[in-house]
């Protein structure tokens, strides 16, 4: 047993989920007339109510004792002082000083890593950004046919990838660009030749973005976007001209060709899914202007400083990872579905994949001891509507009730499709808490004329056993801000959820296997010409 499961607070919780296994929550609903009220709560734009999940005011208070007891607020503080909270790379874990900005631009905080001050540095990268981006949007950084920069190509992939590509697509449903932002992650030469097959090498600028440089699909997609630049016309001096790097590798960019005024850098206490806060945003910010990019900054700090200072109960970070921890932990639900009611976010729960299950997918503690109870749920999710037309049979019908969390931003033009939206949403966070039981559906089959053994037969397929737990976030508005804000949430929310299972939320060694064994098994293909299936099987073979 562990420390946890051992604890007084744990012991509760689970004598607690027992006493309330019989409970509805449309029983709650007509209990308590103000429910939605109660167990909702607004900050930084955004509003998380969290009545139709399977919660009490006693589960909440039993949960609050669990994150006194796994000392959550020490950790929060913790976190924000710069300390090591990332033990097993002996680092700070400080993304929050990327963004440590007030709305007048002001720097809030003296944040240190360590000891050792960080704010003169994020400051001055980020000047070097927004002189960078004014260069290449008044036409001064051009081509090397002296061509304007229309385009621009982040390669990267995992948190160099993710993030920047969420917050374009976002804002590109509500401006137009300044410069047409792309993405390439996929090692796979259709991802990279889709992109350059739009583009023009004369006018387009890449950013290879590599905390390491040395990564290896995005590597090989570097190196490939470098070949055809060279194919189309340019030269070796040109290279300057249409690449810049977001590393920490000064060597190995210059040995791409990549001078040391091209590079932006960044700090080993920003890990890669926290990092698009950093220059790892710079596609960001050249595609729609460092203003958008420091509307982003400040929403994610409105919603760090909610995270240091708002009482556990009022605090929407603390209530998510807490709520997740009993969903996961005492009513034994395996995943998490994420569904936004957004075109814009449909980009929102692959990054949440990301950020979740790479942060606490850990079967170990932080002192390298096995575990005894579950920890991330498995994230999935899609787009709304659309997953009504996919998935949400298994959500309503299916025989394990799965969380979900609904984001609704809430926009101001409307043709009548934006209503049509917001319904389907809170239908659907309804339907799966009501449901409906046999007595109502043999009421409304009678009502339409069906009887006998038509009707009898017929009640089984159309019973929702309801019951099923979701939130719902409501953002004011779309914008930079409440983006940033929401994300900052999510961030947060999953280092709540590592203190409470004493996991490490900032390493991810569970990636690193694959790419060992990846590069030996090239090295294989590499002398097999045809990679025929029988080649293939014969090299699973030999390394098994």
């Amino acid at each position: 047993m562990s420390a946890l499961t051992e604890s007084p607070a744990w012991g509760e919780l689970q004598q607690h989920r027992h006493e309330i296994d019989g409970l509805k929550l449309r029983d709650l609903f007509k209990q308590d007339a103000g429910r939605a009220n109660k167990l909702s709560v607004s900050a930084c734009g955004l509003t998380f109510d969290y009545s139709r999940q399977r919660v009490t005011q006693r589960t909440l208070e039993l949960l609050t004792n669990l994150a006194c007891g796994r000392k959550v607020e020490q950790g929060i503080a913790a976190m924000f002082a710069g300390k090591t909270i990332n033990p097993t790379e002996d680092r700070a874990a400080l993304h929050v000083a990327l963004r440590n900005f007030s709305d007048q631009g002001a720097i809030d905080w003296p944040l240190q890593a360590q000891g050792e001050p960080v704010m003169a540095a994020v400051t001055e990268t980020l000047e070097r950004m927004s002189r960078f981006c004014q260069s290449v949007h008044a036409g001064k950084w051009r081509g090397y046919s002296e061509r304007q920069i229309t385009d621009v190509v982040n390669i990267g992939i995992g948190g160099s990838d993710l993030g920047p590509r969420l917050v374009c697509q976002v804002l590109q449903a509500q401006s137009q660009p300044l410069v047409r932002a792309h993405f390439v992650s996929n090692v796979d030469p259709l991802a990279l030749d889709r992109v350059l097959a739009g583009v023009r090498p004369e006018s387009t600028l890449f950013i290879v973005t590599s905390k390491t440089f040395t990564t290896a699909e995005t590597m090989a997609n570097a190196w490939a976007a470098r070949a055809w630049l060279l194919q189309a016309g340019g030269d070796e001096a040109s290279i300057q001209q249409h690449f810049v790097a977001v590393s920490t590798n000064a060597a190995a960019t210059q040995d791409f060709g990549i001078p040391s005024q091209n590079l932006f850098g960044f700090w080993d206490w920003v890990g890669g899914r926290y990092s698009l806060w950093s220059s790892v945003g710079l596609s960001i910010a050249l595609a729609f202007g460092m203003d958008q990019f420091r509307a982003l900054l400040a929403g994610a700090h409105a919603m760090d400083r909610h995270f240091q200072e708002a009482p556990f109960l009022e605090n929407l970070p603390v209530l998510m990872g807490l709520i997740g921890v009993w969903n996961v932990n005492f009513l034994n639900m395996t995943t998490q579905a994420v569904i936004p009611y957004s075109e814009a976010l449909n980009q929102l729960p692959a990054y949440l994949q990301q950020l979740e299950m790479e942060s606490n997918g850990k079967s170990v503690d932080r002192e390298g001891a096995a575990i005894d109870y579950a920890t991330s749920p498995v994230v999935w999710g899609g787009v709304g509507t659309n997953a009504q037309h996919a998935f949400f049979q298994q959500l309503h019908q299916g025989t394990q009730a799965q969380p979900v969390d609904f984001i609704l931003p809430l926009v101001k033009a409307d043709d009548g499709r934006q209503r049509q939206l917001v319904a389907n949403c809170l239908a659907q966070a309804e339907a799966l808490m009501r449901g409906k039981n046999a007595d109502e559906v043999r009421a409304e089959l009678l009502s339409r004329g069906m009887t006998g053994t038509q009707l009898e037969s017929a009640i089984p397929h159309r019973v929702f056993p309801g019951n099923r737990p979701s939130s719902c976030l409501f953002m004011e508005e779309l914008t930079p801000a409440t983006l940033g804000a929401l994300l900052a949430l999510y961030e947060h929310k999953v280092y709540v959820q590592g203190m409470i299972w004493n996991i490490c939320s900032f390493d991810q060694w569970g990636v690193e296997l694959g790419k060992q064994l990846a590069s030996q098994v090239q090295a294989q293909l590499d002398s097999t010409p045809h990679m025929k299936p029988a080649d293939l099987l014969a090299i699973l073979r030999k390394d098994t």
